[in-house]
């Protein structure tokens, strides 16, 4: 007879041979939940790719999940607490290339209303000079066109004295999407001030300066030394002082501007001072001509400027500082202080 199947085997009862392993299920439910490398079992029991996972009634949904969760955060609301509209570079270029055609087109329609009266102008500067010139002595012109183009210059700084305060606000708007709603009242105050001191700075050169420079410089003239002046060269001189003068005037009001902004104080405008004559001499050097005379005639009146724009701060300053008599106890009570030591430090 053919021998068993078994035979051979090493298995010694034949029920053992069908009969299942008794710990089979339980190791195969261990080793699925210890995570065996089973393609089946991981794509029965991981999640699928892609789907979103629950959130909690505290968390919010991340950007791009598409159910809404992502908000603006504060840096991308379009303008800021004052509800001003926020302005980028090419914003501002722009606007400073619309006040700027502006301010030309009226500097145009001035010079356009005073050449009508060129000549009366021009006289009219020549008034400080002419006391002090030697009998039978006057301007004159070296080339053709000179003439012609000293009037047409003379018309068009007339011209933009006239329309000054229209200039001087068109400026003062430029600046205006940098300050507050409360600030921005002071504009057109400030336009018409701009161009007050401005005209100011202009008359006290022609009126206080002119005649001592010119007596001074034709003093110079003797039989043998005549002055022979040129019209270009006698009104570049006198428009020099007059804008230059123009300008230093505005120096108060300028003080003014940074005061209200918290930018300046008295206390810091007074202990700035020498230094702040230094520069007021220097400026007065390189916007004068190169004379004593002149330089004195622009720095003595900048320096009154100076000590008239440390009021201005002390009045209309917003940041308030501390009576004498307080800062100096604040300063003793910092002195007391290093000098003790804190035990629990």
């Amino acid at each position: 007879s053919a021998p068993a199947p078994w035979a051979g085997g090493g298995i010694d009862d034949p029920s053992l041979v069908d009969a299942p392993e008794p710990d089979a299920p339980e190791s195969a439910a261990e080793g699925a939940g210890a995570g065996i490398d089973d393609p089946v079992l991981d794509q029965a029991s991981g999640p699928e790719e892609g789907a979103s996972a629950p959130v909690s009634a505290g968390e919010t949904a991340p950007a791009g999940s598409g159910d809404g969760g992502a908000t603006d955060g504060p840096g991308e609301e379009s303008g800021d607490e004052d509800g001003l509209p926020e302005m980028g570079l090419m914003d501002h270029l722009n606007d400073l290339r619309k006040r700027l055609t502006r301010s030309a087109v009226a500097v145009l329609v001035g010079f356009l209303a005073c050449y009508g009266f060129a000549e009366e102008i021009f006289n009219f500067l020549l008034v400080p000079l002419r006391p002090y010139l030697p009998p039978g002595s006057g301007l004159i012109f070296t080339n053709p066109p000179e003439a012609f183009f000293t009037y047409m210059l003379a018309s068009a700084v007339a011209g933009l004295f006239l329309v000054s305060p229209y200039v001087f606000y068109q400026l003062w708007l430029f600046v205006a999407p940098g300050l507050y709603s409360h600030e921005r009242k002071w504009i057109i105050p400030i336009a018409i001030c701009s161009a007050f001191f401005f005209m100011t700075g202009a008359a006290f050169a022609y009126l206080v300066v002119f005649p001592y420079a010119f007596q001074f410089f034709m003093s110079y003239a003797r039989d043998i030394i005549q002055a022979q002046l040129k019209m270009e060269e006698y009104f570049s001189f006198t428009l020099k002082l007059l804008i230059a003068f123009g300008i230093c005037f505005e120096l108060p009001l300028f003080v003014f501007f940074l005061a209200r902004l918290g930018m300046v104080s008295a206390k810091g405008l007074r202990k700035f001072r020498q230094y702040a004559i230094l520069i007021i001499f220097i400026v007065a050097a390189i916007l004068t001509p190169p004379d004593v005379i002149s330089q004195l005639a622009m720095a003595a009146p900048l320096c009154i400027l100076y000590e008239i724009s440390i009021w201005v701060a002390h009045f209309f300053s917003t940041r308030k500082e501390p009576a004498p008599e307080a800062e100096a106890a604040a300063e003793g009570g910092e002195d007391e202080g290093s000098g003790t030591g804190n035990p629990a430090g």
